[in-house]
């Protein structure tokens, strides 16, 4: 992940720099793919305003914010910054969603189960996954942002290992492991 803080018109502040780099690694984590953070911070007589483009996966998302405090400036960019990320991922789940509901596609894949079904079942790949903390909603950012069918993650308030999943109808799936 590539970031790039620039100060105009005020003195560099190892202070903002680590705050914009902290707000910017929780919107890195929903992606799979390299992302590259370019903000600007400056301050223009009283107003303090700052200015964040993000390019990921061929897609530039930009975000400008002022107001009389650098850090709600950064904040409020943030927020602008996920809003258009939410829409980002409705578009590219439609998307997916048009491509999938040909017939064709459900019915191979009924077949193959199955088939499946009559044979001996052999695990033909392993994956190891890291299972990070973070709360549900965050972990459906994630989900929809990579293009896994699944996440496993550990819940922050329960503190259980969950499973959030892609069902065929479109909607999420949650399984929760509970320890005895």
């Amino acid at each position: 992940m590539g970031i790039s803080v620039t100060f105009r018109h005020m003195e560099p502040s190892m202070e903002l720099k680590s705050y914009v780099e902290e707000k910017v690694y929780k919107v890195k984590k929903y992606f799979d793919c390299p992302v590259e953070a370019s903000i600007v911070l400056k301050v223009e007589k009283f107003r303090h305003v700052a200015d964040m483009t993000l390019s990921i996966d061929g897609n530039n998302i930009k975000a400008v914010e002022q107001t009389g405090d650098m850090h709600s400036s950064i904040d409020k960019t943030i927020d602008k910054i996920e809003e258009q990320l939410r829409r980002l991922l409705s578009r590219r789940r439609e998307h997916k969603l048009e491509n999938i509901k040909g017939g064709d596609f459900l019915d191979g894949e009924i077949e193959a189960q199955d088939k499946l079904g009559e044979s001996e079942h052999k695990i033909v790949k392993t994956e190891r996954v890291d299972i990070k903390p973070m709360d549900i909603n965050e972990a459906v950012m994630q989900l929809d942002l990579s293009k896994r069918n699944f996440l496993v993650f550990t819940n922050c308030k329960s503190k259980n290992i969950s499973v959030l999943y892609k069902r065929r109808d479109g909607d999420l799936g949650l399984i929760e492991a509970c320890t005895k």
